[in-house]
């Protein structure tokens, strides 16, 4: 295969990989094995998302017209693009649980929305609750109100019954 074929072949893959994207996070991958990049993808791929390494002249060719067009202005260096599909917040979180570890590597921004993110918001990205988290506060708001409904009437009936109870005995006795 020519030089040609497969840088075009690596742009296409990348722009498939933007156009169902949610949000990407430009990170620095310099001292990473190719089992430390293989286990951060694995990582990512389990929650909706991909890593990718790849020259950063490709990169911007396959950035070039998209949302995420403004992640050119920091690619420099060694860096690599991880990107969300499912949801923005868990690529943020994996990302940056693995670089906690590692010790290694850093997140050098973001872009969502078709606004580059500074280091300190993609971090701030990372400790937002997933989506299911949220989900789960939000029944649990919307559940709220109506158990204490039930539990109020149960106590009320409970008390009626009780209260039944000891006429009951008082008139026996």
């Amino acid at each position: 295969m020519s030089t040609k074929a497969f840088k075009s072949e690596k742009i296409e893959a990348m722009k498939e990989k933007i156009a169902k994207a949610q949000v990407a996070l430009l990170t620095e991958y310099k001292g990473y094995s190719v089992e430390e990049i293989t286990n951060l993808r694995r990582a990512l791929q389990k929650e909706g998302g991909d890593y990718m390494v790849t020259k950063n002249t490709l990169a911007k060719i396959a950035l070039k017209g998209t949302e995420f067009e403004v992640l050119s202005e920091l690619m420099t260096g060694a860096t690599a693009i991880a990107f969300g599909f499912n949801d923005p917040v868990s690529p943020a979180k994996v990302v940056s649980k693995f670089i906690k570890d590692s010790k290694k590597g850093a997140v050098l921004g973001g872009a969502l929305d078709g606004k580059l993110l500074s280091v300190k918001e993609a971090e701030a990205l990372a400790k937002l609750p997933s989506k299911e988290e949220l989900y789960a506060k939000l029944l649990g708001s919307i559940n709220s109100p109506a158990s204490g409904i039930a539990n109020s009437l149960s106590a009320v009936m409970s008390q009626l019954t009780r209260a039944m109870a000891a006429v009951r005995d008082q008139k026996t006795a």
